[in-house]
C-alpha cells in the first residue's frame, strides 16, 4: 500500500526567481477548440500601455480544473476572511476598474 503512495508522489521543485512570483492586476483569457491561453498583464496609473507579463498555456481539461481549485480556494479564503468585495460599480463585472483610486498625480 504505500508502495503505491510513493508511485502516485510528485516531487515539484520552486526555483528562487519563480519563487519571487509576478504581480499581475488584470488576466486576458481568450480559447480555440483545444487550448486556454491566460495573459496576465499589469497595468499601472498614468500608462497607457500594458504588458504581457506572463502566458499560460492549458488544455481545456485543465482549465477547468484550475477553475474548480479557484472556487474552491475562494471559498475557503471567504469562510476565513469574510467576503470578497469586486468593485466596478456598474461596469462589466468581468473588467477591472481602469481608475486605482486616489488623488490625481500631478507634476
Amino acid at each position: 500500500m504505500e508502495d503505491n503512495k510513493n508511485k502516485n508522489q510528485l516531487n515539484i521543485e520552486l526555483s528562487e526567481e519563480v519563487a519571487q512570483g509576478i504581480y499581475s492586476n488584470l488576466a486576458i483569457i481568450t480559447h480555440s477548440s483545444s487550448e486556454f491561453v491566460l495573459d496576465f498583464v499589469r497595468i499601472m496609473p498614468g500608462i497607457p500601455k500594458a504588458n504581457v507579463k506572463s502566458r499560460i498555456i492549458l488544455t481545456p481539461e485543465h482549465a477547468k480544473r484550475l477553475l474548480m481549485a479557484l472556487e474552491d480556494n475562494v471559498k475557503k479564503f471567504e469562510k476565513m476572511h469574510g467576503p470578497i468585495k469586486v468593485s466596478g460599480g456598474g461596469h462589466d463585472p468581468m473588467m477591472p476598474p481602469m481608475s486605482f483610486g486616489g488623488p490625481t498625480a500631478e507634476a
